[in-house]
């Protein structure tokens, strides 16, 4: 498949939000990605279902939407109706994550489980064939324009090697300090789905960048 272009709202301009929403649908970007932050699981409070709803009004693009929440199952119907199109829990968020992951599906959206940095890939053996993605945290979650980590490249590795034993149908979502730098080498290493923040909001050009993301990815 062709890798995905994510752009995060969590480095955009939130006084202009719309403004921004209206950037990415002009652009190359192919999903819009929300990182959904509770102050518990994760140091930091960012959005909820309100400004989900009026994001899903503009936006031309599915809602990629990463739960770094505490007892995520609770909101999966709430996401859905405020308009998630990609819902992702964290591994170390969920108590019952087959039971989780299976609701996210049955509200029809598609069901991810993200890992943190310090998470064995190993421990997504028993879960791998029953998700649509895997997010692979390359910062530490929590805030955004961290600096990547480079062991996460060979994570990533690891996880197209367990994705393609157990003969599962999984995207590979790498999510923090994505750069025209590390993306191509990303994407051999098995990305699917690139997630960038700062990156794209932060260059002079947005647009030109997600472009040229594009073009390094797919070279």
């Amino acid at each position: 498949m062709t890798p995905i272009i994510a752009p995060s709202l969590l480095s955009s301009d939130f006084a202009n939000l719309e403004k921004e929403i209206k950037m990415l649908n002009r652009s190359q970007a192919d999903w819009i990605h929300l990182d959904i932050m509770d102050g518990h699981f994760v140091p930091n409070l960012t959005f909820g279902m309100p400004v989900i709803r009026a994001i899903k009004r503009v936006a031309q693009k599915p809602l990629d939407v990463h739960l770094m929440i505490e007892k995520p199952e609770r909101y999966l119907s709430d996401f859905k109706n405020a308009g998630a199109d990609c819902l992702s829990v964290h591994w170390e968020a969920c108590t019952h994550l087959h039971r989780t992951i299976h609701q996210i599906k049955e509200l029809d959206m598609l069901a991810g489980v993200a890992i943190n940095p310090h998470t064995p890939v190993v421990f997504l053996e028993d879960i791998i064939r029953d998700v649509d993605f895997v997010v692979v945290m390359s910062v530490n979650p929590g805030f955004g324009g961290q600096y990547f980590i480079p062991n996460s490249l060979k994570r990533v590795k690891e996880l197209r090697k367990l994705i393609d034993k157990q003969k599962s149908e999984a995207m590979i979502e790498i999510d923090g300090g994505v750069d025209l730098e590390n993306a191509p080498l990303l994407v051999k290493a098995g990305v699917d789905i690139l997630v960038a923040g700062n990156t794209v909001f932060k260059a002079e050009k947005p647009i030109e960048m997600i472009k040229s993301l594009k073009l390094t990815i797919n070279n």
